[in-house]
C-alpha cells in the first residue's frame, strides 16, 4: 500500500461499535471484493470492499471477517480468514498479509487461512441463531455484477437455511456516517493531496492546453504524495462541457476566454476527497464569469453555515434553493414571474442547478448515511452548488468538504485550497 499504516485503534473501535448493535447469539460476515477481469490475463486494479476495510483495515483480496461477540469460545469472537501466502505468490505478486501482520493491521488475534473457513464456520454456526449478511443498500447503488459478498451469502443461506438472517447495512449506514478523529485526519490528508494537485494546475493551465493534460498533472501530483488514484472518475470540463454534469471524456482543447470546471479529488488510504473548482483558461475571469462565480461562492458559503447538528437533508436543500433563487434573480437569469409561476416539484432555480448541494463523504465519495435522519457532529459533507448556463457557454461549480461540529459552523477540510476569484487569478498570473 502507498499509504502509511493506520492506527489499528480505529478498527478495534469500529468493531466494538458494530457488535454493540448486534442481536444476541448472532454473527456477522464481511467479504473482500473480487478482482475483476478485463480480458485475456488482464485484471482491474483491486479495490477493497469498504465495509471489511472499515472493520479490520485489511486491504487484500480473498479476505473474510467474522464477528461473533457471544461466541462461547473467546478466540472465535473475532476471526479473519486470509489467503495463505507462499514463496510463489511472494515472487510473482508480492508479499501478502501474514498472520502476525494481519494482527498488527487489525488488532484481531485469531487469523486462519482461507482453506479452513468452512470447517470453522460450521463450528460457530452451530452456536449462533442469527447471521448478519452484508447487502448494498446505498441510495445510489446500481450493481449488475454478482459480487463475492453476494456469492458468499447464497452459499451461507443454502448451507444453513434454518438460521435467521439480519442486515448489517442499517448498522453500518449509521456508524460509517459519523467519522472518528482518525478518519477525519485521513480525509484531511486526501484533501491536502488534492490541494497540491490544484495548486500545480493553476500554474499549468493556459490557452490551448488539453483537458487530459490537466488530468495528467493532477495524477502526477497525487501519485507522488502517496495517493494511488483519483477518488472518482475526474471531470475536467472546459467551455460548454461544464454543462454536462458527469462529463468524463476530458479530451477537448481549452480555448482562451473559456472556463474549466474541474471536479477532482485524491484518495488516501481508501478515504476520499471531493473538490470542484472553476478557473479561467486565460488566467482572468470576464466580468460576467466573475459575477456568476461569486454568486456560486456566496451560495456555497451560506449553505455551509446550515450544516449543523439536527439539520434535515431534504429541508436543507429547500433552503439552499431559496438562496440560489435570489442569486439567479440578481444575475438576470430568472425574473419574478419565473419564481411566481414555478412548479413546486421543480422550482425555477432548477433550470440552472439540477443537482443536490451536499452528500455524505468518507470511505466512499458518496458515502454511507441515512438521509432522512438528522445530521450529527463529525459527519463529513460536501457543499457543491453550481450555475450552468449553456446559452453563455460556461458552467461553474464550487465544492468543499466539511466536518459538522457540535457547535458553530462546520470545519472546512479544504480551507487551504484557493477558491476566491481574485486569489485564483493572482496565482495563475504570478
Amino acid at each position: 500500500m502507498k499509504y502509511h499504516p493506520i492506527n489499528n485503534e480505529l478498527f478495534i473501535k469500529n468493531r466494538k461499535n458494530f457488535t454493540s448493535n448486534m442481536k444476541p447469539k448472532s454473527l456477522a460476515v464481511f467479504n473482500s471484493n473480487d478482482i475483476y477481469p478485463i480480458s485475456a490475463d488482464s485484471i482491474m486494479p483491486f479495490e477493497q470492499h469498504r465495509d471489511i476495510f472499515y472493520l479490520s483495515g485489511v486491504d487484500q483480496e480473498e479476505s473474510i471477517l467474522v464477528l461473533f461477540p457471544d461466541c462461547p469460545k473467546e478466540k472465535h469472537r473475532e476471526i479473519l480468514f486470509l489467503k495463505e501466502t507462499n514463496e510463489h505468490i511472494a515472487i510473482w505478486e508480492g508479499e501478502k498479509l501474514t498472520k502476525e501482520k494481519a494482527f498488527q493491521t487489525s488488532g484481531i488475534k485469531t487469523v486462519y487461512w482461507l482453506q479452513d473457513m468452512e470447517k470453522i464456520m460450521f463450528e460457530i454456526m452451530t452456536q449462533c441463531d442469527t447471521v448478519y449478511i452484508n447487502t448494498n443498500e446505498h441510495y445510489r447503488a446500481n450493481v449488475e455484477t454478482e459480487t463475492r459478498e453476494v456469492r458468499f451469502t447464497k452459499w451461507l443461506k443454502e448451507k444453513y437455511p434454518a438460521h435467521a438472517v439480519a442486515k448489517s447495512n442499517p448498522i453500518l449506514q449509521r456508524l460509517r456516517s459519523i467519522k472518528d478523529n482518525i478518519e477525519i485526519d485521513l480525509i484531511q490528508q486526501a484533501c491536502n493531496i488534492t490541494e497540491k494537485g490544484f495548486r500545480r494546475i493553476l500554474k499549468f493551465v493556459k490557452p490551448d492546453v488539453w483537458e487530459y493534460e490537466i488530468e495528467a498533472e493532477f495524477m502526477h501530483e497525487f501519485l507522488r504524495n502517496r495517493s494511488k488514484k483519483f477518488a472518482y472518475t475526474p471531470i475536467v470540463a472546459s467551455g460548454n462541457n461544464a454543462n454536462v454534469l458527469h462529463y468524463i471524456e476530458n479530451n477537448q482543447q481549452c480555448k482562451a476566454g473559456e472556463l474549466i470546471l474541474m471536479d477532482v479529488g485524491a484518495e488516501y488510504a481508501n478515504y476520499s476527497s471531493d473538490m470542484t473548482r472553476s478557473v479561467p483558461v486565460s488566467g482572468k475571469f470576464t466580468p460576467r464569469q466573475k459575477d456568476v462565480y461569486n454568486a456560486v461562492n456566496r451560495v456555497k458559503n451560506e449553505a455551509t453555515k446550515m450544516l449543523t447538528p439536527g439539520t434535515i437533508w431534504a429541508e436543507y436543500h429547500v433552503e439552499v434553493g431559496k438562496i440560489m433563487t435570489s442569486e439567479l434573480l440578481g444575475l438576470g437569469l430568472l425574473d419574478k414571474a419565473d419564481v411566481q409561476n414555478e412548479n413546486p416539484e421543480w422550482p425555477a432555480y432548477k433550470k440552472y442547478l439540477m443537482h443536490g448541494t451536499s452528500h455524505h463523504m468518507g470511505l466512499d465519495t458518496h458515502d454511507y448515511g441515512i438521509l432522512t435522519e438528522p445530521m450529527q457532529a463529525n459527519m463529513v459533507f460536501t457543499v457543491e452548488p453550481g450555475i450552468y448556463i449553456p446559452d453563455e457557454g460556461f458552467g461553474i461549480r464550487l465544492e468543499d468538504d466539511v466536518v459538522i461540529q457540535e457547535n458553530g459552523q462546520p470545519f472546512n477540510l479544504m480551507r487551504n485550497i484557493p477558491i476566491e476569484a481574485d486569489e485564483i487569478e493572482d496565482i495563475m498570473n504570478s
